[in-house]
């Protein structure tokens, strides 16, 4: 584990709800829009048959700045967020700027996918996204693979890194940003937050629910009632109206990567979190017992998958995430990056 003193933001963006809130602002989007332009323009849509009849979408975008790709690297985005959010497209411009060719997963029922599944996400459906890297494996070659993810994404990459031998799938490296730990820890901390945080999660959530009801219509997926519950009321239904895990912590159990879960990873693995995640508690990663080529990094500021350096709502992660992906690749790997302004 280290604790990096590499980022040091601009004092007015050291609050962790203004970095958390700038992560998936719209108006990095806009500041960007040429680099975004880049990864989508050319981005190939492809349907993934993942195994007992599930399908999950991608987008495909081949790199034009090397005669090879550098590596062929997969990204996963957390709840209720997209290929379209804005630390997915903002890594994948400049992975894709590294040379690197970049696809991006949509989870069940994220995106405009509500209608290829009939049966809703939940967080413990790893098989279909291992399923996803298999078939992304075998329709693009190229080589190295790998995977990342941030929050709910950063630890399906983790989860998928752990079988990826099992499932033969040539993994290199993996990485997660501010990834759940523990379940449970994560939605007491998202309750013991400021309002907006689970307003903001359960807004997208009921709107997404209501989709797929659309959809589907001929079984009440939720009653009204249930629908205008909290986080926790609306989780404890969803599992025992569609899942088989009997329980709430069952269902959070099962897809936690807490105490050795991950002390088996087998590849190169790169973990960034900060310490004032409001989140994701910063005590759930100084218990994880680690895998030795695991590298797990606490930075103080960053909120929940920020990481914003200055008035540019630039992302030090990105920099932080290329230098550890060259150093996995076995390439040159340029000076730290440089002190963000105090």
């Amino acid at each position: 584990m280290s604790h990096s003193n590499y980022f040091r933001p601009s004092r007015w963006l050291r609050n962790p709800h203004v970095q958390s809130v700038l992560a998936s602002s719209g108006v990095r989007r806009m500041l960007y829009r040429s680099r975004r332009a880049a990864l989508e323009t050319h981005a190939t849509e492809c349907i993934l048959d993942c195994g007992n009849d599930v399908r999950l979408q991608g987008f495909h975008t081949r790199q034009t700045s090397r005669a090879e790709p550098r590596a062929l690297a997969v990204l996963l985005h957390g709840w209720e967020g997209s290929i379209q959010s804005s630390y997915i497209v903002h890594t994948g411009s400049r992975l894709l700027a590294e040379g690197c060719d970049v696809f991006r997963l949509n989870f069940r029922d994220h995106g405009a996918t509500h209608h290829l599944n009939q049966e809703l996400f939940h967080s413990c459906r790893i098989d279909e996204v291992v399923g996803a890297v298999q078939q992304i494996s075998a329709r693009f070659p190229e080589r190295p693979l790998i995977i990342g993810g941030f929050s709910l994404g950063g630890n399906f990459a983790l989860r998928v890194a752990v079988r990826a031998q099992e499932a033969a799938i040539p993994l290199r490296w993996v990485f997660a940003v501010s990834p759940v730990i523990s379940p449970h820890a994560a939605l007491t901390s998202i309750e013991d937050a400021p309002w907006f945080y689970e307003h903001y999660f359960m807004r997208k959530w009921r709107g997404s629910l209501r989709q797929k009801q659309s959809l589907f219509p001929q079984t009440e997926l939720f009653s009204k009632a249930e629908l205008h519950g909290t986080m926790r009321d609306l989780t404890r239904s969803m599992v025992q109206r569609h899942t088989d895990f009997g329980s709430l912590e069952n269902y959070l159990d099962g897809y936690s990567i807490d105490g050795d879960k991950l002390v088996t990873l087998p590849i190169p693995a790169t973990i960034l979190t900060a310490e004032d995640d409001p989140v994701i508690p910063v005590a759930e990663f100084r218990t994880l017992a680690l895998a030795p080529q695991t590298e797990l990094t606490i930075v103080p500021h960053g909120g929940h998958c920020g990481f914003i350096s200055d008035l540019s709502l630039r992302s030090w992660a990105e920099d932080f995430l290329v230098a550890r992906m060259l150093r996995a690749l076995g390439e040159p790997v340029p000076a730290e990056p440089a002190l963000s302004p105090r």
